[in-house]
């Protein structure tokens, strides 16, 4: 598979080769289904928390004699069924992560990346890098490139410029090669690649 190659002004520098081993595979949705669902479980934060009966204040006195009432019997009056009593089975901190294989999570990245490449979301350019981190200059690059409003872009190490340039911007990430996943492939609509961090993804997960 084939795709052209821009320069950060938008104009074609020709076609470079993508590997068929990333870019051209048949999806698996059911792999992409289960690394996105791991994903979204990883980043949730798990901190809701809700007083049981035996940790609200109050509620030590019985509230009315055992007998003779004609009422149900009460022990406290911070039993669940009461105003102010618990929560019965309250929700406490905890961990919603758990791990893949990594061969389904390659799977699922293969599967995404080749989604887009079969889609033509993926734009390779030559060279990404800022002279100063600067915001107008980055939505610039990206509609020169045909990148869309909403684009993940990767590049091949870090490349402070570029992510103080494009971290303001709504519905844009900027990201390492070595640091991309399934559910960033994904969500955003564009795939924007250094050609050097073409070069990385096709090494380190090919």
């Amino acid at each position: 598979m084939k795709t052209k190659l821009y320069d950060m002004t938008g104009a074609e520098l020709g076609e470079i080769e993508l590997s068929d081993a990333i870019f051209a595979i048949e999806p698996n949705e059911s792999a992409v289904h289960e690394a996105v669902k791991n994903h979204l479980a990883n980043i949730r934060r798990g901190t809701q928390s809700a007083l049981t009966r035996a940790e609200v204040s109050g509620g030590g006195r019985k509230p009315y004699r055992q007998k003779g009432t004609g009422r149900a019997r009460q022990g406290s009056t911070r039993a669940p069924q009461f105003t102010h009593g618990g929560i019965a089975f309250a929700p406490k901190p905890r961990t919603y992560s758990y791990t893949l294989n990594k061969k389904l999570r390659r799977l699922a990245l293969k599967s995404a990346l080749s989604a887009k490449a079969g889609e033509q979301k993926i734009i390779v350019v030559d060279g990404i890098s800022f002279d100063e981190p600067k915001t107008k200059a980055f939505d610039k690059f990206l509609d020169a490139v045909g990148a869309g409003k909403k684009a993940l872009v990767v590049t091949a190490g870090i490349e402070k410029n570029v992510y103080l340039s494009g971290r303001n911007l709504p519905g844009v990430k900027t990201t390492m090669a070595r640091l991309i996943n399934t559910y960033d492939v994904v969500k955003y609509d564009a795939l924007v690649l250094d050609k050097a961090s073409l070069a990385v993804i096709e090494e380190v997960f090919a």
